[in-house]
C-alpha cells in the first residue's frame, strides 16, 4: 500500500511564506512523479507544481516565480516552498504520487493540508 502524508499548512499573512512537506511510504515504484495540487471553493482542482525522479518540473502560471518544488527521492519526500503568498493561494493542498510506468498507472493522494492567506 502507498500512503502520502502532508504537513506544513496553516494561517499566514499576505506576502508571507510557508513550506509544505509530503512523505510517501509503502511500495514505491521507481518511475514516478510527485507533486502538489490544490482545491479552493468554487474552483476546480488544479496542478500547482510537479517534479519527476529526473528532476524535471512543471508549475502553474499563477505560482511560477513564487513557489519552488523539490524532492528527496531517497526519503520519498517532496516539498513546496511558497513565498509572496496572496489570498488566491488559499486552498487545501494535496500531495500526489503518479505512477509513470507504461502504459500508465495509478495516482495516489494524501488527505490534504489547509493553507489560509489572510490578514
Amino acid at each position: 500500500q502507498v500512503q502520502l502524508v502532508e504537513s506544513g499548512g496553516g494561517l499566514v499573512q499576505p506576502g508571507g511564506s510557508l513550506r509544505l512537506s509530503c512523505a510517501a511510504s509503502g511500495s514505491i515504484f521507481e518511475l514516478n512523479a510527485m507533486g502538489w495540487y490544490r482545491h479552493a471553493p468554487g474552483k476546480s482542482r488544479e496542478l500547482v507544481a510537479r517534479i519527476t525522479v529526473g528532476g524535471s518540473t512543471d508549475y502553474a502560471d499563477s505560482v511560477k516565480g513564487r513557489f519552488t518544488i523539490s524532492r528527496d527521492s531517497a526519503k520519498n519526500t517532496v516539498y513546496l516552498q511558497m513565498h509572496s503568498l496572496i489570498s488566491e493561494d488559499t486552498a487545501v493542498y494535496y500531495c500526489n504520487l503518479e505512477d509513470l510506468r507504461p502504459p500508465g498507472g495509478m495516482d495516489y493522494w494524501g488527505k490534504g493540508t489547509l493553507v489560509t492567506v489572510s490578514s
